[in-house]
């Protein structure tokens, strides 16, 4: 590819892990003299990438993915074990925090060295001097030892360092989570203003928000291979499936869970004893109108909850009641049939009944959902509390908690607003 500003090309990248180190010499006698085993750890295994001019890439994956690694190897840091990789134009990369700072050094000094290793000389540092200080917000502590610096103020330095030295590529490892919201959103302006530059980005972050948003195309690295990529919310998607699969910070959505009857929780109801509850929940179901066959449902998608549920004795005026909670177990939403206007006399024997939620508006998570059944007047049949769980993943751009229809319209500019006035 002629446009390319970075092509990784088969890239591996060995570490040796020592085992049982023999720190005395009492210790090596012990164990006969014998060198302390190795082992070998690939932190790559053949990756392949290419990054065009100007694109901003995204790059998700566990810790221990290789994605630091790949980065590393990006910017010179390391040598690969195997394959090439070839950069197009002029870098500069946060890697980690404090990274490129002699800690001995004041601030003002390790800018100047940042950018003699950049290349720069002295003069041309001295005419981005000013702005760096300026970005990084450390007037005041420029002149100080980096070494007595904060976590933050790292980031700061080392950030503002990087997108002043006038990069062609620039390459960042998750360093930006360090810093604070304030600040965050300042370095996610200056990105911005790189890529309408038509500047190369390399990123890597656990944010996936973050990619949605600013990025391009994501790549996916799992146990230091390739396994996806694509736009941002498929990279997301693979991403979080294989967090899933792993069982790794998602829950699985179980398609099918038979309620137990379990003790209520909500406040101010009156539970009915066993001999006086007619009717009890015998199965929940929970059914996406897309894909059934991936454990999680899309933003847009509608839902549907289908309750089974037993009335021993034909019961009049019942009430199921559903309520939807998020990862921290706050409530996001509680309904129930009479709040919607049903009327729901019970049948003896078996029965099924539906809810179901129309365009999820919910965005990226995990969520359960905990159902009642109870009389018109609030004595408490059966109660499950974890009735189930359903996964909704955003293929779309928008951040946050909900998805909302929203138009903009330009209403006037200011040769308008001049005209109007001119004619006043």
């Amino acid at each position: 590819m002629s446009d390319f500003a970075v092509d990784v090309r088969n890239v591996s990248k060995r570490f040796r892990l020592a085992h049982g180190q023999y720190k005395t010499v009492k210790e090596r006698l012990i164990h006969g003299g014998k060198r302390k085993s190795t082992e070998d750890f690939w932190a790559l295994d053949d990756v392949s990438l290419t990054v065009r001019e100007g694109e901003t890439v995204g790059i998700l994956g566990r810790n221990g993915s290789g994605k630091s690694t790949l980065l590393k190897c990006i910017c010179g840091v390391l040598q690969p074990t195997d394959g090439e990789v070839a950069v197009r134009g002029k870098l500069a990369g946060l890697l980690e925090l404090g990274a490129g700072f002699q800690q001995d050094l004041t601030g003002r000094e390790n800018i100047y060295l940042n950018g003699s290793l950049m290349g720069m000389a002295k003069r041309d540092v001295d005419k981005v001097f000013d702005a760096i200080v300026d970005f990084s917000e450390l007037e005041e502590f420029i002149d100080g030892p980096v070494k007595f610096y904060s976590s933050g103020m790292y980031v700061r330095l080392g950030f503002a360092v990087a997108v002043n030295m006038d990069p062609d590529i620039l390459v960042i490892d998750e360093v930006l989570a360090v810093g604070d919201e304030r600040f965050q959103r300042k370095c996610i302006g200056r990105v911005k203003e790189f890529q309408k530059e038509g500047r190369t980005i390399l990123l890597v972050t656990h944010a996936a928000d973050t990619v949605r948003s600013i990025c391009d195309r994501g790549v996916v690295l799992s146990h230091g291979h390739l396994v996806g990529e694509g736009d941002p919310g498929e990279a997301t998607r693979i991403f979080r499936e294989g967090l899933m699969a792993e069982g790794a910070g998602m829950a699985v959505a179980d398609p099918t869970l038979v309620a137990v009857p379990a003790a209520p929780t909500t406040v101010g109801m009156d539970t009915a004893a066993d001999t006086e509850r007619p009717v009890r929940f015998r199965s929940v179901h929970r059914v996406y109108s897309g894909d059934n066959s991936v454990p999680y449902m899309s933003t847009g998608d509608d839902l549907t909850i289908r309750v089974e549920f037993e009335a021993l004795i034909p019961t009049p005026d019942v009430v199921f009641s559903l309520e939807i909670r998020d990862g921290d177990n706050n409530m996001v939403m509680r309904t129930d049939t009479s709040i919607i206007g049903m009327s729901i006399d019970a049948p003896r024997g078996v029965s099924v009944m539906h809810f179901g939620i129309v365009k999820m508006p919910l965005l990226d998570g995990t969520f359960t959902f905990a159902m009642g059944i109870q009389s018109r007047d609030g004595i408490l049949y059966d109660w499950q509390e974890s009735a189930g769980t359903f996964a909704v993943m955003n293929p779309g751009k928008t951040t946050g908690v909900l998805r909302m229809d929203v138009h903009a319209a330009l209403i006037s500019t200011e040769s308008d607003i001049d005209s109007s006035a001119a004619l006043a």
